[in-house]
């Protein structure tokens, strides 16, 4: 390895090596999210913020970007990328880089690949941590410039986004110490945000933004520098903490996680390493609330607390980890309308659909600090509450939460049935609410047969198979609370609900449930997953759910990854859209529940196996929020969708849904009892080890395995009264 002098002419600040730029990669770079409670970090895979005009990258805390650049350079240029990895918990990315050639007054002075640098990056507690390794393979000793950038430019999330304001606060950047620059923003708000970012070892000259060491590195030895932001907003500043000993107390916190939760086992690998990073990216994206763990929909966007979203994915994983349902109740319990507020959509007893944070939030420039514009999370936080009720037989939190319970259910029968006819609508109340709001939220998501847009107010297809499920599961909760008389009424106004359903829903022109009714009572005679839905909750009766089943498993709607939002028949059917002819995994997964329900566990399979070969295909085998809904072709990969959140929690969820209803799986607290009832493994799982589910105060260990063609089952372990059946 041929090396020039150890130390180049000049090596201030000012005056840097030259050096040829043939090796350096300043192409498009991959992007990882890290992420810990409120704040979270959009890196690329060399460990930069903003590198080469990456706008949407940066270290965010409640809903404000803190750190809009983060780049080291050595000797002026970028270093070259070996590798980058995630670890298995999904806390640290470790980037493996090396220099480009350096040379120093047109003479070569460090040929490439002599410094490796490797670089890791985590979050923990309101800091983005970096610690870099660099280390000499060469044989005389170094002394190597360094650059480090950083700057913060306190954009609200929404402004990253592509919104635009008039009006901005103002930053301030100053150095603090030797070790330390300082940054605030004072907000329109009035709010003081701060960012500091300490380094370590001191540089050789610090700026407002920027740092410079010429690192000494002897003959195969090593140097360290450690780069920490800690945000604080209008509060005290977050203590640092030393790199490795926050490290470990994130492993450790995350490991116990684990051991608390059930955990699954199948012997297939493939299948085994697409539940764990779904299981993986759910634990990234939980945030410790003062009422609980809560799974914040996803990263970028959407990392903070939705209603809808924790609600359902709260639903797929509650055989796994009954404790998130607990938290996510409690929170939205917290924070439900207690009163009319049309700039919010809000009516006494509704359930929260989004809650921000940010300066734009806390001006009302956009409706989301606290906004109740979701027409079905009220059904659903019952729906939960019956769920996790049952699983559990946790009266106690049940009395706690029954007073919102009983709201929630004013709300279904009062202002979100506001003309009395039976079924659950919305239409926004003002023009910045959002206009469609069901789980299909966007501006062109509900329409005619025709294609044009439908008017409101709207009654959809799946939220009345919500509600139906939640009387269903209220009634059974007044039971348990002695109110025998609510019990009976719920049950009455549920089979009522059902009887009106299949009148007003069931389209015999395309073989459906239709879309919706309109303003005007019409149905909206569109093909679409929604109907689907209408199978999870049991509304649909048998017969019009085989048919259901049928036409969801098309060539119009099965595209071989996955059920499409629409059939490729209908008018504004899309395969790039956001919700007209894309594929959601968690659409597919409540799907692949309701043909579970109706007893076609076998057509789950042909779900679960399209969305298996997705995620096998997919970047660290993980499922996004959405990718396109192109018909499958041999031999090509499924098509993203540009801006889907990855991870996100009811895409993480997805996969394990699926799992729990090829098992048939039941939970009953009451009797602490699990019932597999008629399960069905495809050949490609394996076998299945399942350990500490629980069920009421017992728990249980068993395996399933494939035998004769069915399933048998190998109980290992029951506690506390626990059993295990297999109906």
């Amino acid at each position: 390895m041929a090396v020039a002098p150890s130390r180049p002419p000049d090596h201030s600040p000012e005056h840097e090596p030259e050096r040829i730029h043939a090796e350096a990669d300043s192409s498009p770079r991959a992007h990882e999210t890290l992420k810990h409670d409120d704040a979270f970090v959009v890196v690329d895979t060399h460990g930069d913020i903003g590198a080469f005009g990456n706008h949407a990258d940066g270290f965010f805390y409640n809903d404000t970007r803190y750190l809009s650049r983060l780049e080291m350079l050595i000797a002026r240029r970028p270093p070259l990328l070996l590798g980058s990895t995630l670890g298995r918990l999904d806390l640290q990315l470790c980037s493996d880089l090396t220099n480009t050639d350096v040379y120093s007054n047109g003479a070569l002075w460090l040929h490439k690949d002599v410094v490796h640098v490797f670089r890791t990056t985590y979050v923990r507690d309101a800091s983005l941590r970096q610690r870099l390794v660099f280390t000499n393979h060469s044989n005389i000793d170094l002394y190597l410039p360094v650059t480090i950038f950083f700057d913060a430019d306190f954009l609200d999330i929404f402004e990253v986004r592509g919104m635009r304001r008039e009006k901005r606060g103002t930053v301030r950047r100053h150095v603090e110490s030797p070790h330390s620059v300082g940054f605030s923003y004072s907000g329109l708000d009035r709010v003081i945000r701060q960012t500091t970012v300490h380094i370590d070892p001191e540089p050789v000259s610090l700026k407002e933004t920027s740092a410079f060491f010429r690192l000494h590195i002897p003959a195969k030895g090593s140097q360290r520098v450690y780069v920490t932001s800690v945000a604080a907003g209008d509060r005290a500043k977050v203590p640092c903490t030393h790199y490795v000993k926050g490290l470990l107390d994130a492993q450790r916190h995350l490991r116990r996680s684990e051991s608390q939760a059930t955990s699954i086992e199948v012997s297939h690998p493939d299948l085994d390493s697409v539940l764990k990073r779904s299981l993986a990216d759910l634990r990234l994206l939980i945030t410790e609330t003062p009422d609980g763990p809560y799974p914040y929909a996803g990263t970028p966007w959407y990392s903070t607390t939705f209603g809808r979203d924790a609600l359902i994915t709260a639903l797929q994983v509650l055989w796994l980890d009954p404790c998130i349902a607990r938290g996510v109740l409690r929170r939205l319990a917290r924070y439900q309308a207690q009163s009319h507020d049309a700039a919010a959509d809000a009516q006494p007893g509704k359930i929260l659909h989004e809650m921000r944070s940010g300066e734009m939030a806390a001006l009302r420039e956009i409706p989301f600090g606290l906004y109740y514009g979701s027409v079905d999370s009220t059904p659903l936080f019952v729906v939960l509450a019956g769920a996790y009720i049952e699983a559990t037989e946790d009266k106690e939190f049940l009395r706690e939460i029954w007073p919102a319970i009983l709201k929630a259910l004013e709300w279904i029968n009062g202002p979100g049935d506001p003309d009395g006819d039976g079924f659950v609508e919305y239409a926004r109340e003002t023009e910045n609410g959002l206009s469609n709001q069901g789980w299909k939220d966007s501006h062109d998501a509900i329409f005619n047969r025709d294609g044009t847009l439908a008017e409101g107010p709207l009654a959809l297809v799946e939220v009345q198979g919500y509600v139906y499920e939640a009387k269903n599961a209220a009634a059974r909760m007044a039971r348990m609370q002695g109110d025998d008389d609510l019990a009976r009424r719920l049950q009455a106004e549920a089979a009522a609900l059902q009887k009106q359903f299949e009148e007003k829903f069931w389209s015999p022109e395309i073989g459906t449930y239709a879309l919706g009714l309109d303003g005007r009572k019409r149905r909206l005679d569109v093909r679409s997953s929604n109907a689907g839905h209408a199978l999870s909750s049991g509304i649909a009766c048998p017969e019009r759910a085989m048919r259901v089943i049928e036409q969801m498993l098309s060539p119009g709607f099965f595209s071989g990854w996955g059920i499409r939002t629409i059939a490729s028949t209908e008018a504004r059917y899309n395969p790039m859209s956001y919700h007209n002819g894309s594929i959601w995994p968690h659409d597919n997964a409540m799907i692949g529940a309701g043909f579970a329900r109706y007893g076609r566990s076998d057509q789950v399979d042909t779900v679960f196996n399209g969305l298996l070969d997705a995620a096998l295909n997919m970047s660290q085998r993980r499922l996004p929020e959405l990718f396109c809904g192109f018909r499958r072709r041999a031999g090509r990969e499924p098509i993203l969708y540009p801006v889907a959140c990855s991870p996100q929690a009811w895409a993480s969820g997805s996969m394990p849904h699926l799992l729990k209803s090829l098992m048939g799986l039941k939970i009953d607290g009451a009797t602490r009892t699990i019932t597999l009832s008629a399960p069905y493994l495809p050949e490609r799982i394996g076998e299945v080890t399942v350990r500490n589910m629980r069920a009421g105060a017992g728990s249980a260990d068993f395996i399933l395995r494939r035998k004769n063609g069915g399933v048998s089952i190998d109980v290992t372990d029951c506690r506390n009264g626990a059993k295990v059946v297999l109906a």
